[in-house]
């Protein structure tokens, strides 16, 4: 099972989004919090999500520590700032893929957290800032389950 991290999200519909995607890949979503919503009432975030919340395995922590004792795997932060791009890793179950707030990305303190196995940038044409959060997340974790030929998919 992969790991998909969103440390202090700002866009409810994000992840709403994110809870649909973790619902239809298997994969666990983890919230860092804070977050500027509401978790549990959020209506962007309850309709983003549509009807698969209860699918979806959705774990909240207060901070990173907690969050990472829950990664069994390497840890991957998706960031504009590094070379390496998203086809040069290799993923592997318990892997988590960690993603920034929407309006700041990660934290240079998070990116530089030891236990950060790696910096990964998607690839884009030159002179565009960023992909909206959801997609991100949906392409960085497509990318890796694909690599473990989508286990317990199809």
């Amino acid at each position: 099972m992969l790991h998909v991290i969103f440390f202090e999200p700002r866009i409810a519909g994000n992840t709403g989004a994110a809870i649909r995607l973790a619902a239809c890949t298997g994969a666990t979503l983890h919230v860092v919090e804070p977050t500027v919503f509401d978790l549990d009432n959020d209506t962007k975030l309850k309709r983003a999500g549509l009807d698969y919340h209860d699918l979806a395995h959705l774990e909240r922590h207060p901070d990173l520590d907690d969050c990472l004792a829950h990664v069994p795997g390497k840890l991957y932060a998706f960031t504009g700032h590094t070379d390496i791009l998203l086809p040069q890793i290799q993923f592997q179950d318990g892997d988590g893929l960690m993603f920034g707030p929407e309006d700041t990305g990660l934290p240079v303190e998070v990116m530089d957290d030891p236990r950060v196995t790696s910096r990964v940038r998607i690839p884009m044409l030159d002179g565009r800032r960023s992909l909206n959060l959801s997609i991100s997340a949906a392409i960085g974790l497509y990318y890796a389950w694909g690599q473990l030929d989508y286990a317990g998919g199809m």
